[in-house]
């Protein structure tokens, strides 16, 4: 929404995006100039749906990120492939 939001005390995520930046932005918000309350950020994520694994597709991101930034060395192989696409989108088991 681009709000800035000094006088919040919580964060809640409850709708995880495939890209971690997205969430920390949302995180940040809460940060900004003027806040003098501690801050408590809250992932909520239901075991066994495609939230959970678009979390563990995060850590990858984040992880790909890290080693961009740190000069990591070339990578062999990809981090994203077509079957974790296929997982991702996997039917949720009943």
């Amino acid at each position: 929404m681009g709000l800035n939001l000094p006088q919040a005390d919580t964060v809640i995520h409850y709708d995880p995006w495939w890209n971690p930046a997205v969430e920390n932005q949302a995180t940040d918000r809460a940060h900004r100039i003027g806040q003098t309350q501690t801050v408590f950020v809250y992932k909520l994520v239901a075991q066994g749906t495609i939230e959970e694994r678009i979390l563990a597709l995060q850590e990858r991101k984040a992880a790909l990120a890290k080693g961009m930034y740190s000069g990591a060395a070339g990578r062999k192989q990809p981090l994203f492939t077509e079957s974790d696409l296929a997982e991702l989108l996997r039917p949720l088991s009943a």
